[in-house]
């Protein structure tokens, strides 16, 4: 197997995952010669690979930028797995991409599912809701002094862990030429998922419901950040992940 981003957030446990299980991956990164932009050690890189699983994200959120990305390196990629012989292409995508397309970002992942669903290699595309990681860089950008405004939508975030515990599956199983989404166990408001990480990490900025807010600059309601009906869902809960984080935190602050 090869994973595309293996040294990333989702790439890395998902590459110590599949050693686990005693399978050859090979986690592909410019860190390990592999460029998915030039091309550059792709070849080697798919040689003898049966699975491909491509985690990589864009460096570079800018509308141009993130387009140029996706569309170059999903057909470097798909272009040296046809060559390769490879037999199940998994990408992970987004939920809601497909309403959330005044986003560049979107409109860019939009085009990289595209690509996929048009090669002749067999795929599937899994579409996960935001990581419970990342919602600190939610915080991040909707502060203004020591304001957090955020829509009150609800969002149904998932454990990195968790999704990648689904991509292992994925990944071991039948391509199905189609979709699979993955979510958290429990949906939330947008902003009250935020005020409990700020909370948990003894933070003092204030959120505030603001249905204008949006999420990164976009209108969202209810369905926009969250899963239809046949999602996957994985089995840790956010208070139970913010309980265990800061208290990750706590001790090694302690060591230190």
């Amino acid at each position: 197997m090869v994973v595309f981003g293996g040294s990333g957030l989702i790439g890395s446990k998902l590459v110590r995952k599949l050693r686990e299980r005693e399978y050859e991956v090979v986690a592909a990164s410019t860190s390990t010669g592999v460029n998915i932009i030039t091309g550059e050690g792709l070849a080697a890189a798919l040689a003898g690979a049966q699975v491909v699983v491509d985690v990589v994200n864009s460096p570079s959120w800018d509308d141009k930028a993130v387009l140029e990305f996706f569309e170059t390196a999903g057909r470097n990629i798909l272009a040296a797995e046809a060559a390769a012989g490879v037999r199940h292409h998994v990408a992970l995508s987004v939920v809601g991409t497909d309403r959330l397309l005044k986003s560049g970002y979107f409109r860019a992942k939009m085009a990289q599912e595209n690509l996929i669903k048009a090669s002749q290699i067999p795929y599937t595309i899994v579409r996960a809701t935001q990581f419970f990681e990342f919602v600190s860089g939610i915080a991040a950008f909707s502060t203004v002094g020591n304001t957090v405004r955020l829509s009150p939508a609800l969002f149904q975030p998932i454990a990195a862990e968790d999704l990648a515990d689904v991509l292992v599956d994925i990944a071991l199983a039948a391509p199905v030429n189609g979709m699979i989404e993955v979510a958290g166990p429990e949906a939330m408001p947008l902003d009250e998922a935020v005020r409990q990480y700020l909370h948990a990490n003894k933070d003092e900025r204030q959120v505030t419901a603001d249905v204008e807010a949006g999420y990164f600059g976009m209108q969202v309601n209810d369905l926009s950040l969250t899963p239809g009906n046949n999602a996957r869902l994985g089995p840790t809960r956010f208070d139970t992940w913010l309980k265990q984080s800061t208290s990750g935190s706590a001790n090694a602050a302690a060591a230190g």
